[in-house]
């Protein structure tokens, strides 16, 4: 199994900024892509940003220009720089990850969630 744990989330002004990082623990062969989601009340969960093993990012409309994932293979962490932050940015934000870990003398595929981290930006 491959556990992710968020950190980083909490209470901001607008215009403000936080920083969630994720990092990935187990016995992980190798972590492919990484993304944040994020859910508000009464909303679905929505995709966030993601990002190649080898660095390549999307970001949802909503994010781009203000957001910038990036990430740290060695450490299987991923990041989420937040900046100028609006009360819509308001959610639970949750990390995902897939990859490939080892169990005995399998290798396996892996699509991974962490417990989410409550994002709350004030206007």
């Amino acid at each position: 199994q491959v556990q992710l744990v968020e950190s980083g989330g909490g209470l901001v002004q607008a215009g403000g900024s936080l920083r969630l990082s994720c990092a990935a623990s187990g016995n992980i062969f190798s972590v492919a892509a990484m993304g944040w989601y994020r859910q508000a009340p009464g909303n679905e969960r929505e995709l966030v940003a993601t990002i190649t093993r080898a660095g390549t990012p999307t970001y949802a409309d909503s994010v781009k220009g203000r957001f910038t994932i990036s990430r740290d293979n060695a450490k299987n962490t991923v990041y989420l720089q937040m900046n100028s932050l609006k009360p819509e940015d308001t959610a639970v934000y949750y990390c995902n990850a897939d990859g490939t870990y080892y169990r005995g003398t399998s290798w396996l595929n892996f699509t991974s969630w962490g417990q989410g981290t409550q994002v709350t930006v004030s206007s």
